[in-house]
């Protein structure tokens, strides 16, 4: 009965008919299809939420691997805020320090610096004090030498100590310019008069006359005489003096062969003499007529250096014979010079032959050892000649370093 019930139709398509049974058979297909397609279904949804919890969770894991790299980031960013701080706190520490240093040594040396300029304006009064009294006794010095000048004025005006004052001066000059022996100062004369100083010149010529006593107070009575005829009166006495002077001199000290025909009148003055070459010409042509010549200190000075030249070549005329000895034998010592560099010269070209001839002669050697050496025998002698041949290598050798000595000893 249930067999037949499978069996009948239940539904018709058309000209087929759909049994129970295929009927049961394709709902439970279509039931077992749907199953498995639900199956499906479900087990995709449950991947999905698989896929997706894992993709929460992948991206809870990132998030919380981001946030453990922030809090670090932020970690290391608190460690270097801190580091700065403490490296701004130590920079501005030492900035201060250095700012505390820098001012201490400001005022350090701004304290030197005001010591020194104190010690420094100290020192420059102390100097100013110093040259102030070295002032203070300059015009002292000046005013003793004033109280002197007139002192010396006073003296000069005195005859005797006039003489001696231009006396001095002519003395110094003529020591100082002349060797010892070749002056005399107060010589006495053959008509027995004494000249101030007789400077002896060479060659047995006659001696040269100085004299230095010179009218100066009629030159002071020039200075001091007020007025044109005053003055006019005091020049003309100025002159008369001096004229007389000039005549005493050529009287005195100018004797034929015993002294020069030229004397010396020393004016212990530079100024004096100036004055006197400018407005008493007639004066100097006077003395020079007379054959005297006025002299100042530094004319006096530069006859000296004269006299002493004109000395010292007479000096040298007297070694002159000595010189010229000298001169001969050194004249000599080069002849005999001359004729033993000649006969060492014959040495040398001796010597210089004898090796051109020993260097032929090595040539020779040479050449016939080479022609010795090249010499060819016959083939029977072959084993002679082998057996010469060191000997004919020992003379080439021998004969080549003959050559090389020899010409190394040229």
């Amino acid at each position: 009965m249930n067999v037949s019930l499978m069996s009948e139709p239940v539904l018709r398509f058309g000209d087929s008919f759909v049994t129970l049974g295929q009927a049961l058979l394709g709902t439970a297909a279509a039931a077992f299809v749907l199953l498995i397609a639900l199956s499906a279904a479900l087990w995709r949804m449950a991947k999905a939420r698989s896929e997706a919890a894992a993709e929460a969770a992948r991206r809870a894991a990132e998030a919380e691997s981001r946030m453990a790299a922030i809090a670090q980031a932020q970690a290391e960013m608190q460690g270097r805020m801190g580091a700065l701080a403490d490296v701004f706190g130590a920079r501005q520490a030492e900035l201060t320090q250095s700012i505390s240093q820098r001012l201490d040594a400001m005022t350090g040396r701004l304290g030197q610096s005001m010591s020194e300029q104190a010690r420094s304006t100290h020192e420059t009064l102390t100097r100013l004090q110093e040259r102030l009294a070295v002032i203070d006794t300059a015009q002292n010095n000046i005013q003793s030498l004033a109280g002197q000048v007139v002192q010396l004025q006073a003296i000069l005006s005195n005859k005797q100590t006039r003489g001696a004052f231009g006396q001095s001066r002519m003395e110094a000059i003529v020591a100082d310019g002349l060797p010892q022996g070749a002056y005399e100062f107060q010589a006495t004369l053959s008509n027995g008069s004494r000249p101030d100083c007789l400077v002896k010149m060479p060659n047995g010529a006659p001696s040269l006359v100085i004299d230095a006593k010179f009218p100066l107070e009629a030159w002071n009575a020039i200075r001091a005489a007020e007025g044109e005829a005053a003055q006019k009166y005091a020049a003309q006495a100025f002159r008369r003096d001096v004229e007389t002077h000039i005549r005493d001199i050529a009287d005195k000290y100018l004797i034929q062969g015993e002294t020069q025909d030229t004397a010396f009148m020393f004016v212990p003055s530079e100024s004096v003499f100036a004055e006197i070459h400018e407005n008493f010409e007639a004066v100097v042509q006077r003395a020079h007529r007379a054959r005297i010549v006025i002299v100042s200190p530094s004319l006096l000075m530069l006859s000296i250096q004269v006299i002493q030249a004109i000395l010292k070549d007479a000096r040298m005329r007297e070694q002159a014979h000595l010189i010229q000895g000298e001169v001969i034998r050194l004249i000599e010592d080069l002849g005999r010079l001359d004729e033993r560099v000649r006969k060492l010269q014959v040495h040398f070209g001796q010597a210089a032959k004898d090796i051109d001839d020993i260097l032929i002669s090595s040539s020779k050697v040479a050449k016939r050892g080479q022609k010795i050496e090249a010499l060819e025998f016959g083939e029977g002698d072959d084993d002679a000649q082998a057996a010469k041949a060191p000997q004919r290598a020992a003379q080439s050798r021998t004969g080549q370093l003959r050559l090389h000595v020899v010409e190394g000893e040229d």
